[in-house]
């Protein structure tokens, strides 16, 4: 049965890696207007990125196919669409927003080093694929004015944005966008290293696929693209193409990986923000009181889905009595523990004799 289920989990994930990907495709076909903005020299990075988004889809299936993760997305949801509070949500969501993605100050507690590494890593990485992808798929291009050639026009889904003439600021920050990205995550990235340098418990616990590869990846990827921008503004592009089909490697191989590293968490973290509404539902809602002394302990609708995530595991956690364990607080857990444990020091050194009853039994485990 259990060999069913993983199949049924593989092939449902499998679908909606599909149809992410086929989504996207469409997105490339219609954003570029059936192809008539697409360049064919960028095939290479469209492709990786049409395999990115299957291995997306498949894992973001797969990980919300977890009990407790599917829980907690559906149960979030369900919280925030409530009519009477979404107004105050949708506020709320926007201070989440700017606190914890805008920000990040979920990892400003942990390092003040590990949060410059961060900010600068993750905001130039969504700054440089802001550009790169709407390049590769056709959505945005710039072309030569046709009454001047020192006039750039820009086009988004082929409608005519803007124009901007060369040497302007504009112009510098249009065409060096992406060196500004590369340079911020190569701050992010010396600010990486020196702390997993230093840190022992980083080095005694990192490993190269998870921790070190993604580094090298975004260093190759950056560096390259530097090197594009030297070779044609001070070698009179030198050594271009070379460079050029280095740098497409570099990303091509940091998109195959993308799914299934460490850069995933890029997508599940915006997901997580839902934990935060799940957390403020139980501490305004129904309490959750100990069946032995009474005391609040949790949230009732946490420890109701907490019992359902445990029986759609395969445990169950009752008592003698008809109750659930969850329904005993964990300061009356201890006590138990304590008692049963006293009893039955007192049946050995005693001889077989029937140990106290506790006031609330331990939980039996099964099915």
């Amino acid at each position: 049965m259990e060999r069913n289920r993983s199949s049924s989990d593989v092939l449902r994930a499998t679908c909606w890696g599909l149809l992410v990907a086929a989504l996207l495709i469409a997105g490339i076909y219609i954003g570029s207007r059936g192809l008539r903005d697409f360049d064919p020299a960028l095939v290479p990075y469209a492709g990786a990125s049409v395999f990115a988004a299957f291995g997306i889809g498949y894992r973001y299936s797969m990980w919300l196919q977890r009990p407790p993760t599917r829980m907690y997305w559906f149960r979030g949801w369900q919280v925030f669409l409530r009519p009477s509070r979404i107004p105050g949500n949708i506020v709320r969501w926007i201070k989440l927003l700017l606190k914890e993605i805008l920000a990040q100050n979920f990892i400003r507690n942990r390092s003040r080093v590990r949060w410059a590494s961060h900010w600068f890593i993750s905001w130039g990485c969504l700054l440089a694929a802001a550009i790169t992808f709407p390049l590769s798929f056709g959505w945005v291009r710039f072309e030569t004015a046709r009454n001047s050639q020192e006039i750039y026009d820009a086009y988004v889904f082929g409608i005519h944005l803007s124009s901007f003439r060369l040497g302007t600021p504009m112009a510098l920050l249009a065409f060096n966008v992406l060196d500004i990205a590369a340079v911020m995550v190569l701050i992010g990235l010396f600010f990486a290293v020196w702390r997993r340098a230093r840190d022992r418990s980083a080095l005694a616990e990192q490993q190269f696929s998870q921790d070190l590869l993604p580094l090298v990846m975004l260093f190759a990827i950056c560096i390259t693209g530097l090197l594009l921008t030297v070779s044609t503004h001070l070698l009179r592009g030198a050594h271009y193409l070379f460079l050029a089909e280095l740098h497409a490697v570099a990303v091509i191989l940091t998109l195959v990986y993308l799914p299934f590293g460490k850069f995933f968490h890029l997508f599940q973290r915006p997901a997580q923000l839902g934990v935060d509404f799940y957390k403020h539902e139980g501490a305004t809602g129904t309490r959750a009181l100990c069946v032995r002394c009474g005391q609040d302990y949790a949230s009732l609708m946490h420890i109701d889905d907490l019992k359902q995530v445990e029986a759609q595991l395969g445990i169950r956690y009752r008592l003698k009595d008809g109750t659930h364990y969850q329904n005993v607080c964990p300061a009356c857990r201890r006590k138990n523990l304590g008692l049963t444990q006293d009893a039955l020091w007192h049946a050995a050194g005693r001889g077989p004799v029937e140990p106290p009853q506790p006031e609330v039994l331990s939980a039996q485990k099964g099915a």
